[in-house]
């Protein structure tokens, strides 16, 4: 059996106008590694045609193959045409042609067939020929269970989410409105704490508060790329992780945990090595997004890694850097890809904040960006063990118990 004789690509058409940006997909809001989607950025600038999806309708970006980005529909909406939206013919179920195109050997057999070298393209005759195997069990209770451990994932991605939210509100309220704490324990500014001007800033700050440099608290440094680089890439993944450029965007958590790639001995002599919770920042193609280690790695020289700082400044540099991203981008240099200017990151003005608020801060952040690493590791566990579980359903080596067999051990 074929992925033709349970799919078919759907074709039909909606308005660009017809949709709002909630309902719109395209390759970019389509995340890396199968975590669904993101909300996209942009509706299309000029009014034209897009493939119209509905809930339950399966969505595969066809550029790139090996990002591996898919998605199953919880809405209807429209996406453009480089996203081939699959749907489960009238005898198969969503669920299960989910759990097919979510195998890792369903993007190897893409890649196979996919042409041109920069931005490889699926070919959609070819896709549509992988081969199915018979299983020993129900497509229904296959696909699932697959749907429930998607939905564990997805929680656990919501959780970081918020918790992520809820750290960055914290700073926006103490060190953008600088309503911190007072002595009393009340808001500062909105309590009629007294705000002095800074020239600098063009804006008032706490009184006692001064602004300096980011290069005045902590030093950046870049990354490194041996060269030949294809001398010391390890397939094998035997060697030091290695952490490229791409990963910027390869999860939603402030923690890099997930590195797909490794460099030998020999490249990790000329390169450099970051420790578990240091603090990078893309410096290339995705520039201004700050990330903190999750393992030990070597970094690209496409990330910047901060170092040197007092440690209750860890996560009050990570949102600064947030904030700065904007202006970080606005600032980059180049025609293909876009490369921080170092020095503009150095001699950002950031406020220096009295370490008595800067520890208190830390000290309520850090339980939240402990929890929230702990969900990243869980989340990666989970994943790890759907695409381990995958090709065991498919091949039949391990079968789902049917929902009428009582499972009860108990006595009566």
């Amino acid at each position: 059996m074929k992925l033709s004789d349970i799919a078919q690509y759907v074709t039909d058409k909606i308005s660009s106008n017809a949709i709002d940006l909630e309902c719109y997909v395209t390759t970019d809001s389509l995340l890396q590694n199968k975590a669904g989607r993101e909300r996209a950025v942009n509706l299309p600038p000029q009014t034209c045609t897009l493939t119209r999806f509905k809930k339950g309708d399966i969505l595969i970006s066809n550029i790139r193959p090996y990002l591996k980005k898919i998605w199953r529909a919880d809405i209807d909406g429209g996406c453009n045409a480089d996203v081939l939206v699959l749907r489960a013919t009238n005898e198969h179920s969503s669920e299960y042609l989910y759990a097919v195109l979510l195998q890792d050997a369903f993007y190897s057999y893409t890649m196979k067939g996919a042409k041109g070298s920069k931005m490889p393209r699926g070919d959609k005759e070819q896709i549509m020929r992988f081969e199915l195997p018979t299983l020993s069990c129900s497509e229904g209770s296959v696909g699932q269970l697959i749907v429930d451990i998607e939905h564990k994932i997805a929680v656990n991605r919501e959780i970081n989410r918020n918790l992520e939210a809820m750290a960055r509100q914290l700073y926006d309220y103490w060190f953008v409105q600088f309503d911190f704490p007072d002595e009393n324990g009340k808001p500062y500014k909105s309590s009629g704490g007294k705000m002095v001007w800074n020239e600098r800033l063009k804006r008032e700050i706490p009184e006692g508060w001064s602004v300096g440099s980011f290069q005045d608290i902590c030093k950046v440094n870049r990354g490194a790329s041996p060269r030949p680089i294809d001398d010391f890439m390890d397939d094998t993944n035997t060697g030091m992780p290695w952490l490229k450029i791409s990963d910027a965007t390869s999860t939603e958590s402030p923690y890099i945990h997930l590195i797909k790639e490794s460099i030998i001995p020999e490249g990790i002599r000329k390169s450099v090595t970051v420790t578990p919770e240091t603090l990078i920042v893309s410096n290339s193609a995705t520039p201004g997004i700050p990330k903190f280690m999750g393992i030990t790695a070597c970094v690209h020289d496409g990330w910047l890694v901060v170092t040197k700082y007092k440690d209750p400044l860890k996560y009050y540099l990570f949102f600064f850097i947030q904030d700065l991203r904007n202006m970080l981008v606005n600032t980059a240099s180049g025609s293909v890809f876009k490369n921080l200017k170092t020095d503009y990151l150095k001699q950002a003005p950031i406020i220096i904040t009295p370490e008595i608020h800067l520890s208190k801060f830390d000290s309520i952040i850090k339980p939240l960006m402990a929890e929230l690493r702990n969900k990243s590791v869980e989340r990666i566990n989970l994943m790890h063990q759907r695409d381990e579980l995958l090709p065991l359903l498919m091949n039949g080596q391990v079968s789902v118990m049917p929902p009428e067999v009582n499972c009860d051990l108990s006595h009566d």
